[in-house]
């Protein structure tokens, strides 16, 4: 018999980029590979932020240059990164 063990990522004090790409993949409830508006305001709420519904529209407005309304790939979740690190006070490093 085999035990499997599920568990969420939550984001600690410090974390790589690799590390938070894993803790945002989470909220991807429709497994797109895509973050939406929805799932990026759901990450906020569990993060306990405050006006998450504003937040993640003014994050989208930054991180999401194609207009998808999404975040979806490389060079927005970087965007997504930065506003992470200078808005939300969180500390993201970049992968050794």
């Amino acid at each position: 018999m085999a035990i499997i063990c599920c568990f969420k990522v939550q984001p600690s004090e410090e974390m790589t980029v690799d590390e938070f790409k894993a803790w945002l993949r989470q909220f991807d409830e429709d497994h797109d590979g895509r973050i939406s508006r929805e799932e990026l305001k759901e990450a906020l709420q569990s993060l306990r932020i405050w006006f998450r519904w504003w937040k993640a529209r003014q994050v989208m407005k930054e991180a999401d240059s194609d207009h998808t309304v999404h975040v979806d790939d490389a060079k927005e979740i970087a965007k997504l990164v930065s506003y992470a690190q200078k808005h939300l006070h969180m500390k993201i490093y970049n992968n050794w």
